[in-house]
């Protein structure tokens, strides 16, 4: 039975996980409607576009690819990927946009590669990311409210990437909450500890949205023929979108520095009362030391050494000496 192969799920086939992708075809006006493989050409209306969602790793789709944009472009769109980017090429775009996947903690933000082929009237998106549902096709479906057009359609990828940082954020700026509060308690060593881990964690949220600010800035200037002056502020919502969540990061970078700070003078502060604490108890032991000293040396004449209760009396006088010099010192607020 384990031999047998098995069928993949029909919701993978129909997102375009599986096989040559799925094709949606936008009017342009608000409205999405489905392609089924294998049926005749559409037909893509003046204003509108086509989409053609596949998965990345699929052969199928590699081969589709490979046919319809050549060798050299289908393994721009199919290659791994460390950043985001945007590469213009006559007429046509290549953007590549990493968004946080479904699921991720802040500790273990993993990035998932979306790269589209944007050109006239069509545009291709390949990526591991089950593209339908992160858009929420089904919505757009029932609400009539799709992209209208391509740039319109990274705008709102830009936004939905943008969305799913939200919660990380917050998430990361209850964890500084929580240091701060730690060390209110003098806690210092785990605030560090935690503080560390945190700052890690912005600088790699942080490679993670200010590329995608750049890329959609690059998207909003060049000379596309099918973007229009409304493409554009869309895009720049966008931009703009990503670089406020680029700007709640550095605030919380800049508190995490605040707060490495005050540890490292709430350190100082414990050194400082320590270093107080040794010198004073050198200050009260040096005479008694050298009192102590001085009538313990093997010497003739040292005075009542045949006293019988010279011993208690020398040290009930070194103990009102140890008292007075504490005394002394509190009076000068030494201590």
């Amino acid at each position: 039975m384990d031999d047998i192969p098995r069928e993949p799920p029909a919701r993978a086939v129909r997102n375009g996980m599986v096989g040559v992708g799925a094709i949606l075809i936008f009017d342009g006006k608000g409205g999405v409607t489905r392609h089924e493989n294998g049926a005749e050409h559409p037909v893509i209306p003046a204003k509108g576009f086509k989409l053609v969602a596949g998965n990345s790793k699929s052969p199928e789709f590699k081969v589709w690819l490979r046919e319809e944009l050549g060798a050299f472009n289908a393994d721009l769109l199919t290659a791994p990927s460390t950043r985001a980017r945007c590469t213009v090429m006559e007429d046509k775009a290549l953007v590549m946009l990493r968004v946080v996947r479904p699921g991720a903690a802040p500790d273990d933000v993993g990035r998932q590669l979306l790269t589209l082929w944007l050109e006239k009237g069509r545009v291709i998106i390949a990526s591991e990311l089950n593209i339908l549902d992160f858009l929420g096709i089904t919505r757009w479906e029932q609400s009539h409210y799709a992209p209208v057009s391509p740039a319109d359609l990274v705008a709102r990828l830009g936004l939905r990437a943008a969305d799913r940082l939200e919660p990380l954020l917050e998430n990361l700026g209850d964890r500084l909450d929580e240091i701060e509060e730690t060390l209110i308690v003098r806690h210092t060593a785990k605030a560090q500890d935690n503080l560390e881990h945190l700052r890690r964690t912005l600088i790699n949220v942080r490679r993670l949205v200010w590329p995608q600010r750049d890329v959609l800035n690059t998207l909003e200037i060049e000379d596309l023929s099918f973007f229009s002056e409304k493409d554009r502020l869309r895009l720049r919502e966008a931009s703009m979108r990503s670089a406020r969540i680029g700007d709640e990061l550095q605030a919380l970078s800049e508190r995490a520095v605040l707060v490495r700070e005050q540890i490292i003078d709430e350190r100082a502060e414990q050194m400082n009362r320590t270093m107080l604490i040794l010198a004073a108890v050198t200050v009260v032991f040096m005479p008694l030391t050298l009192i102590t000293g001085a009538l313990g040396m093997n010497v003739e004449g040292i005075p009542f050494s045949d006293a019988p209760h010279a011993f208690a009396g020398v040290c009930v006088g070194l103990f009102v000496l140890s008292i007075g010099i504490v005394w002394w010192m509190r009076g000068r607020q030494w201590l």
